[in-house]
């Protein structure tokens, strides 16, 4: 199949055969001795003190060219930032080597060329820090033009992957072409790194469990199904890992945690992708109500080690977290929104009340998910600062253990933030004869239509059957969290490859393999 180039493509590829006659090799394989980053160089070598910085080696893209006669000025960007050069002919290509200078550097080098450089850091005449290019290295060779990036005369910054398709679906171009983009995935890491110090310093066990799993379990979802060849059985990639965990608690740990990537075969939109990472936390002979206190801990300690602070600008919303948080059951949230208490209403009269308040319902929904679906439309999108919400009906939760004082209940929470949630816990049901009768209540709603309905594990259930100590488990979406911490609209702007379409041309060289 041939490839079609563009102009500029194909000059990129015009250079490179030059480089290759001139016995350049453009894909070096020796290592080249960085010694400095371009921040540093920034942080440390000032006017006030310029003693530094006089062997500096730095690599990176070359992305900015001015020329004047045999000296030009560019700019050289690594993973810190940008900064720039300046390459003299008389430096590069000793001997007054005119052609050799034009050759390669206003020539063969190219926007977007990896390139290494040594020399020493100075301040130019109009105060730019610049470095000083004594020798230059090709690194290798970009065959494709960047997008040009444009600032206008107030400093706002046009390019070409603007377009959010676009820039998901080439991550590496939209990258190098807006490193706020970069540093979005840093502070994601910050929150990962933050979260597992705060938990390995209270001695929990950072544990691994398995994705492919006979049986699907721990949450209400649709799962991915594939076929193992070798053991001729069906298998499922996880939604949860809560079932795996709970059998450590059994096994003798008092405190596990993972951070999960699970898998839901369901629908996508800005809070949803079909791959995404939880973690998920169990201790032994603790309760909702101190998982709450840790939640509200963790993520007050995360928003400092960000920000230094506990108030986070989320859209037009300035969200604290710090503690303690609103705290409300569910049917007082209802009957906060909707001005109706439903928590005597049998499930037919539910479903009547939601169909007059145009919540969307059929009667495949037993009266939990109806009532899910009633805080759902009614009441979730308006909480914007963190709220637990507590103490569901008994039918939401299959898992969960019922509640110690209020019959029909359960002890669980979810932590809603900025109109979505973020977290989901509760204390956990360890009595193996309630939860088989539960997992029956959840098999009986699969067979009316349900088909998020849970399935019955009957070695979970064995594992129970060995004795589980009174446990709490919370799980947390790190998507949703890392959007709301880092000013993100969606959750593709948190996930480097986030789940797409094919593009045209995959959908088509498709067809043409298959009538082949």
């Amino acid at each position: 199949m041939s490839i079609q180039l563009s102009e500029q493509e194909q000059i990129r590829r015009d250079n490179l055969q030059a480089m290759i006659d001139l016995g350049i090799n453009p894909y070096p394989s020796e290592l080249f001795p960085v010694n400095v980053k371009s921040d540093e160089v920034k942080a440390n070598f000032t006017q006030e003190n310029q003693e530094g910085y006089q062997e500096v080696v730095m690599a990176g893209r070359f992305m900015r060219r001015r020329i004047m006669g045999k000296a030009s000025f560019g700019e050289i960007m690594d993973s810190a930032g940008k900064i720039q050069i300046y390459v003299s002919r008389d430096d590069i290509c000793p001997g007054e080597d005119k052609a050799m200078y034009n050759t390669m550097f206003k020539k063969l080098l190219d926007l977007g060329d990896f390139i290494g450089i040594k020399g020493f850091a100075f301040f130019t005449k109009m105060g730019e820090l610049t470095i000083h290019v004594k020798e230059l290295t090709f690194l290798s060779k970009s065959l494709r033009p960047l997008p040009v990036v444009k600032t206008d005369a107030e400093g706002n910054v046009y390019d070409a992957v603007s377009d959010p398709e676009l820039r998901y679906r080439q991550r590496y171009v939209d990258l190098i072409v807006n490193p706020e983009v970069r540093e979005v995935f840093r502070q994601r890491t910050t929150i990962y790194n933050t979260m597992r110090d705060f938990l390995n310093e209270k001695g929990y066990l950072e544990v691994e469990t398995p994705i492919l799993q006979p049986l699907y379990g721990g949450a209400a979802a649709r799962p991915f199904k594939t076929h193992h060849n070798t053991l001729d059985m069906t298998l499922y990639l996880r939604i949860a890992n809560e079932l795996y965990l709970k059998r450590l608690i059994v096994g003798g740990y008092e405190g596990v945690y993972e951070f999960s990537k699970d898998f839901r075969n369901e629908g996508m939109s800005r809070f949803h992708n079909p791959e995404f990472t939880q973690i998920e936390l169990y201790v032994a002979y603790k309760d909702y109500e101190w998982m709450m206190d840790l939640m509200e801990e963790m993520i007050e300690k995360i928003t400092m080690a960000l920000y230094g602070t506990t108030e986070v600008q989320v859209g037009d919303n300035l969200i604290n977290f710090k503690r303690p948080w609103k705290r409300i059951t569910m049917y007082d949230a209802i009957k906060e929104y909707t001005g109706t208490d439903i928590s005597e209403m049998s499930e037919e009269q539910i479903f009547d009340f939601a169909k007059s308040i145009h919540v969307p319902v059929d009667k495949s929904m037993g009266r939990g998910k109806l009532i899910d679906e009633i805080f759902g439309e009614k009441c979730e999108a308006d909480m914007i600062q963190p709220t637990f919400i507590t103490d569901y009906p008994i039918e939401m939760s299959p898992l969960a253990k019922k509640h110690r004082s209020k019959e029909g209940l359960v002890e669980r929470f979810e932590a809603i933030c900025n109109g979505k949630e973020i977290c989901n816990g509760f204390s956990e049901l360890n009595d193996p004869i309630d939860q088989r009768a539960r997992f029956q209540e959840q098999l009986d709603l699969g067979k009316r239509g349900d088909d998020e309905a849970m399935l019955l594990d009957e070695d979970f259930l064995r594992a129970l059957e060995y004795g589980m100590p009174p446990t709490v488990g919370i799980g947390i979406g790190m998507d949703r969290l890392s959007m709301i911490l880092t000013n993100q609209p969606s959750i593709q702007d948190v996930l480097f490859f986030p789940q797409m379409k094919p593009e045209v041309q995959e959908q088509e060289q498709a067809k043409d393999e298959a009538s082949e």
